[in-house]
C-alpha cells in the first residue's frame, strides 16, 4: 500500500519559516520524481516545486528564492523549506509522486500565514 504522509504546517507570522516533510512508504522512492503542490481556497491546485531522481530541482517562480526542495532517498523523504513566507503562501500543501503512469497523493497538510 502506497502511503506518502506530510507533515511540519502550521500558523506561521509573515515573513516566516516552515519546513514541510513528506514520507513515502510503499513505492521504489528513488524512481519517482517528488513534487509538491498546494491549493488555496477558491483556486485549482499549482505545482511548487518538484525534484527529479537526478537532483534536478523546479520551482514556481512565485516561490523561486524562498523555498527549496530536497529529498533524502535514504529516508524515503522530500522536504520543502519554505522562507520568507507571506499571505499568499496560505494553503493546503501536497505531495506528489510520479513515476511513468503511477501517480500519488499525500493528505495535505495546511500552511497559514498569518499575524
Amino acid at each position: 500500500q502506497v502511503q506518502l504522509v506530510e507533515s511540519g504546517g502550521g500558523l506561521v507570522q509573515p515573513g516566516g519559516s516552515l519546513r514541510l516533510s513528506c514520507a513515502a512508504s510503499g513505492i521504489r522512492f528513488n524512481w519517482y520524481t517528488m513534487g509538491w503542490y498546494r491549493q488555496a481556497p477558491g483556486n485549482e491546485r499549482e505545482l511548487v516545486a518538484d525534484i527529479a531522481t537526478s537532483g534536478r530541482t523546479n520551482y514556481a517562480d512565485s516561490v523561486k528564492g524562498r523555498f527549496t526542495i530536497s529529498r533524502d532517498n535514504a529516508k524515503n523523504t522530500v522536504f520543502l523549506q519554505m522562507n520568507s513566507l507571506n499571505f499568499e503562501d496560505t494553503a493546503v500543501y501536497y505531495c506528489n509522486a510520479v513515476y511513468q503512469n503511477y501517480y500519488y497523493w499525500g493528505q495535505g497538510t495546511q500552511v497559514t500565514v498569518s499575524s
